[in-house]
């Protein structure tokens, strides 16, 4: 279905109303959309991991993962010919403040098509899959570490920034390598080899520290940020979420990454320094989750005065999923470890809100992008008003 969308838009028989021509979904075509994926990929790993036995959940999931595969597939395609066609275009991305820190959001949203290979794919296709993620995996490392270092190099000599046009999207170029130690330790116990376990897990470990001490850092510069300058322009509103990203995951990385290190590191002769990993994990993961508390609780405060006053739908309303549906994965997970009933009742009821947020947005989505509303690029519009030409 999604393929033969394509079709349609090339062929020019798909609406994009406002586009002066479908190949215009082309030419504007950003990564922004990415985020698309990553909010639909955390619905259907949450909905996968609900402790209730209701299977057709699960199998909800699961069409959400292939659904998530597909996009993923499409938004390449189209990201990829923008490249091809548009070149010149296309790389003015890198000059621009706000667009350029989406890329982060590639690799996060492959993230959650891998660790749902695990939870849907192996049930339904077996160990043989194993190989093909591990190598999904490593270009995804590959990926999130690229991103979490040259964007923060862009930012740091040729981009302009401010402190007062400030928003967490700066998160998103780091937290994708937070993201992907998720994904390790979720793949390292499925691989065969000890060896591979252990650089798996091992390379998890840095993934985590090579994003979260960042990602912290820059939530002090926006807590910072805010106290000074105010809230975001109505159009950055979703963006206040984002700030639950980093603190989400990286509790939940600390428990899966715990969670393997027993086992693991009693492999190579070193069982002690796994018993320490995993109750440092824990307790971490502890501390993080309620971290991450009390920035829901502030950003759910922010977001209704937000929605009192009226924000426009834009893309960036997909920042409003993943952060939270990461929080309620690291919270069910908190549940299975703990055994605690308050922490199952909780992560459900995230995961209800989250399904609540992913119908709107999903729905407004299909509406604005069959309308061809959602695809504006703001750094081409950037380059041809500084260049005094037209866009179009």
């Amino acid at each position: 279905m999604i393929e033969n969308r394509l079709v349609a838009i090339m062929s020019g028989k798909y609406p994009l109303k406002a586009l002066s021509s479908p190949i215009e979904a082309i030419r504007q075509f950003t990564p922004n959309w990415f985020a698309m994926t990553m909010g639909t990929g955390i619905l259907a790993l949450a909905l996968g991991q609900l402790p209730l036995t209701v299977p057709w959940l699960k199998h909800l999931g699961e069409a959400l993962w292939f659904l998530n595969i597909g996009l993923f597939v499409l938004f390449s395609m189209m990201y990829a010919s923008r490249w091809l066609l548009f070149f010149e275009e296309a790389k003015q991305i890198f000059s621009h403040s706000t667009v350029s820190m989406f890329f982060g959001t590639i690799p996060m949203g492959l993230a959650t098509i891998i660790n749902g290979f695990l939870l849907f794919g192996l049930p339904r296709w077996g160990a043989s899959i194993i190989p093909m993620v591990e190598m999904l995996w490593w270009l995804d490392v590959a990926m999130a570490l690229a991103s979490g270092v040259l964007i923060p190099f862009m930012m740091f000599t040729f981009q302009e920034h401010s402190i007062d046009q400030m928003t967490a999207v700066w998160l998103l170029p780091v937290v994708a390598a937070e993201v992907a130690a998720v994904s390790g330790g979720l793949l390292a116990p499925y691989l065969t080899d000890i060896s591979a376990q252990f650089i798996t897990l091992i390379t998890s470990y840095v993934l985590w520290a090579y994003s979260v001490p960042v990602a912290l850092s820059t939530l002090v510069i926006l807590m910072l940020r805010m106290a000074l300058h105010k809230l975001p322009h109505e159009s950055m509103a979703a963006s206040t979420w984002l700030s639950l990203g980093p603190i989400g995951t990286g509790a939940l990385g600390m428990l899966v990454m715990g969670g393997d290190s027993p086992a693991i590191f009693a492999a190579h002769g070193m069982i002690n320094f796994g018993n320490i990993a995993a109750g440092f994990g824990l307790i971490s993961g502890l501390l993080f989750w309620g971290f991450g508390l009390w920035w829901m609780m502030l950003t759910l405060l922010i977001t209704i005065r937000y929605f009192r006053s009226g924000i426009p739908f834009n893309l960036g309303w997909w920042g409003f999923t993943f952060p939270l549906g990461v929080y309620a994965v690291a919270t069910l997970k908190l549940g299975s470890i703990l055994h605690l009933i308050f922490f199952d009742i909780m992560g459900m009821a995230l995961v209800m809100m989250l399904v609540v947020m992913w119908t709107i947005i999903a729905a407004k989505t299909v509406v604005g992008a069959y309308h061809g509303r959602l695809f504006v690029s703001p750094c081409l519009a950037s380059w041809h008003e500084s260049n005094g030409s037209p866009s179009k």
